[in-house]
């Protein structure tokens, strides 16, 4: 009954604001077509597109507010009238009353107000979708805003979210893209982030490690947060002084070099994903201010760190690879990781994979780099996926999201912004750090202790796996004997022929346990047994 009274209030808003106007009908099914025609019955549209999408995302709350702020950034893909009014709701969604954040952050901190700052000025310095701020000083001196959350905002959402899961269902069961697209999980995985949104000592502690990671780095700056006044409904943080990366005309005023800051966001997007493997996950330019105190090397102010991704080591890795291989125009390579990631099935036929991919990107490619658009590109590759049945990946939703927000951020600051170029080198290099000595050796002290512990577990494990063949070829049927207890050097007889064999054995299992993305390649040499064979060897002579 909830979903129904919300799915209800969602057409009234349609039918408000004229939103019908802004579809071509004519290309909707009959029974699409039906709903939308009451619609007329509220006269012409007053006000301009834009106007009424953003009035409309905003009456239908902070789900559908997010999704105008990502459209804002995304001047390629969406009109310039309507990217101009979705802008007001990266920071300018109406606030609640003053005498109600009070009240909030009085009952969350057990104090008055006037007892816990020497100052606090009632009208707010920003009010976003989920929560808003107020400035404040300490009664140290130091300059404070306090973030809360919206009163109730739960209950909207929790509504939103039951109505997305019932059309997520209904979308997996009758739409033939139902099952690649994975709709339940995907809502899955946002309702979890939303919620995460709501609890602000987890925004907190996000923004604490962010600013570690940042430490003493001339790209990105992170409010200290005062945990002395902050905890799931209250955070209070250091106050930071920039200009909105919005107003172009003062960073223009302060002469700051457009091209070295869209390139610095750039580097600070993959340093995140790739070397940290946290990244910002919100980055709408509400989000980001600029240091523009020297100019010709700009850096960036962070802000709100509710929303923070991460990847496995295997999405990391691919992703990484497929990147290079799209850069160099390897399309084959492409195919082949899609497939070997498990992104698309595995009896994916190759060849015609790597035609498809080639059709997509070869002819964006003829144009100069600066003007190729990764949302475009991103567009034409989901409508190829249909033909090979390939899936959402939930966990790369987000840095999808983050993704399309970046480039979207750095074509408004210098639209020349080559993404390719400035981001080839620096995967380059995170490729070749992963292997190289130092990195091998710092993974090697990691798992080292683990090592340590399973050793002396694997001979007795190899002797059962030994026996149990040897079973199988005398009685011709499996037998899965128990595991033996500890055994004695003699019992177990190692003789000198067959400790290399274990040895080798145990370093295998060792290093495919440290590095498993070498694992397969490992085991597609036909020498492997004879490189194992001789590291045992060598640690028989050692001994």
């Amino acid at each position: 009954m909830i979903r129904l009274r919300r799915l209800l209030k969602i057409i009234h808003v349609v039918y408000r604001y004229r939103l019908d106007s802004l579809i071509d009908k004519d290309k909707l099914p009959f029974f699409a077509r039906l709903l939308l025609s009451p619609a007329v019955l509220y006269g012409r549209p007053s006000n301009n597109r834009g106007e009424r999408l953003r009035k409309a995302l905003e009456s239908l709350g902070p789900i559908f507010v997010k999704f105008g702020q990502l459209l804002s950034t995304r001047p390629d893909l969406v009109p310039a009238d309507i990217c101009t009014e979705l802008a007001q709701l990266q920071d300018n969604v109406p606030p609640f009353k003053s005498a109600k954040f009070r009240q909030i952050v009085e009952e969350a901190l057990n104090s008055s107000v006037d007892e816990l700052f020497l100052s606090f000025e009632s009208e707010p310095l920003a009010s976003a979708s989920v929560a808003q701020v107020h400035a404040a000083v300490l009664k140290d001196g130091s300059d404070v805003v306090i973030k809360a959350v919206r009163p109730n905002i739960a209950k909207v959402i929790g509504k939103d979210i039951a109505l997305m899961y019932t059309l997520a269902r209904l979308l997996a069961k009758y739409s033939q893209d139902g099952r690649r697209l994975r709709p339940v999980e995907v809502i899955a995985d946002y309702e979890q982030v939303i919620y995460d949104e709501l609890n602000l000592q987890s925004e907190g502690a996000n923004a604490s490690l962010l600013r570690h990671n940042f430490e003493g780095s001339p790209l990105l700056y992170v409010p200290k947060i005062d945990w002395d006044y902050s905890n799931e409904k209250v955070l209070v943080m250091e106050r930071i002084y920039g200009t909105p990366v919005t107003n172009i005309e003062e960073l223009q005023s302060a002469g700051v070099n457009f091209k070295t800051l869209a390139e610095r966001g750039v580097e600070i997007f993959f340093t995140q994903v790739f070397e940290h493997n946290f990244f910002h996950a919100d980055m709408h330019p509400g989000n980001i201010f600029v240091n523009s105190s020297n100019p010709e090397k700009p850096s960036y102010i962070a802000i709100d760190c509710a929303i923070m991704g991460s990847l496995s080591k295997d999405d990391q890795y691919y992703m990484a690879r497929n990147l290079i291989a799209i850069f160099k125009r390897d399309y084959r390579q492409v195919a082949e990781l899609h497939i070997r990631s498990g992104w698309v099935p595995e009896s994916t036929p190759v060849n015609e994979f790597t035609s498809a991919i080639r059709s997509v990107c070869e002819p964006i490619f003829q144009r100069p780099l600066n003007e190729i658009s990764l949302g475009h590109m991103l567009i034409s590759l989901f409508t190829t996926a249909r033909r090979f049945n390939m899936e959402v990946q939930p966990s790369l939703v987000l840095l999808q999201k983050t993704l399309l927000n970046i480039e979207g951020l750095g074509r408004q600051l210098y639209p020349q912004l080559d993404l390719w170029t400035t981001a080839q080198p620096f995967l380059d290099k995170w490729l070749k750090d992963r292997y190289s000595p130092k990195s091998l050796f710092k993974q090697f002290k990691r798992y080292a202790p683990d090592w340590m512990e399973q050793l002396p577990e694997i001979p007795p494990l190899i002797y059962q796996a030994l026996q149990s063949m040897q079973s199988n070829e005398k009685s011709g049927k499996a037998v899965i004997p128990k595991a033996p207890e500890t055994p004695a050097k003699s019992k177990l007889n190692f003789t000198r022929k067959g400790f290399p064999l274990i040895g080798g054995a145990a370093i295998g299992s060792g290093l495919c346990l440290a590095f498993p993305e070498s694992a397969n390649a490992l085991s597609q040499l036909p020498e492997t047994g004879i490189i194992l064979v001789a590291i045992g060897l060598v640690i028989l002579l050692v001994r």
